[in-house]
């Protein structure tokens, strides 16, 4: 009997020194572990790819993208893709006086927008020079912080219906990452109309 206690206690021993042994770790050791709270760096790849989510799932293409309209409603021209109000587009006849009693219009695919501001294009964004092809990461970061062209301080403000406000809260590591992504789009030659005031309609 007091041989069976004796064992007992011997391996309650040991799987006491395995427990404290494996649950003991050095400060190395936990340094070493990320933690689930912990951001890791993401490499040129890892940017891009979470670029490419946080565009199409913020709707970039709404105000930035060309469309046509088929069965299923509006539809990205692809090969426009990102590339902003067409240069020789033209809006349809705008009823300022509607605007002055406080309505807002939207071109019909969306890539411009008419109120009390007056008349905003949607930009080229894609990785063209007449896009955000020479643009530096910080002028982009700025830009939406901002709300300033090209982060600027005494550029003309980012018009509705531009989110920048919102945009802004997004974190550093989102804001690079939109911005490697849209450095790898096709690029398309094409410059907006600059922004009218009602007064010029």
């Amino acid at each position: 009997m007091f041989r069976s206690i004796g064992i007992t206690v011997a391996i309650a021993a040991v799987v006491g020194v395995t427990i404290v042994a494996c649950t003991n770790t050095t400060a190395s050791e936990k340094t070493a572990s990320p933690t689930e709270t912990e951001v890791v760096a993401l490499d040129s790849a890892g940017l891009v790819k979470r670029g490419d989510y946080l565009v199409n799932a913020m709707g970039c293409d709404d105000c930035h993208s060309p469309k046509t309209f088929g069965p299923q409603g509006p539809q990205l021209i692809q090969e426009l893709r990102f590339s902003g109000f067409p240069q020789d587009g033209k809006l349809p006849p705008i009823d300022v006086e509607q605007v002055k009693k406080g309505w807002t219009l939207m071109s019909p695919d969306l890539t411009s927008a008419v109120g009390p501001w007056g008349v905003s294009y949607g930009a080229n964004i894609t990785s063209d020079p007449t896009g955000i092809g020479n643009w530096t990461e910080e002028q982009f970061l700025n830009a939406i912080k901002k709300g300033k062209y090209k982060g600027l301080d005494n550029s003309r403000p980012l018009l509705p219906p531009m989110p920048w406000f919102v945009y802004k809260n997004l974190t550093d590591e989102d804001l690079k990452a939109i911005f490697a992504y849209l450095k790898t789009t096709k690029p398309v030659k094409n410059v907006p109309p600059s922004p009218k005031q009602i007064s010029e309609l």
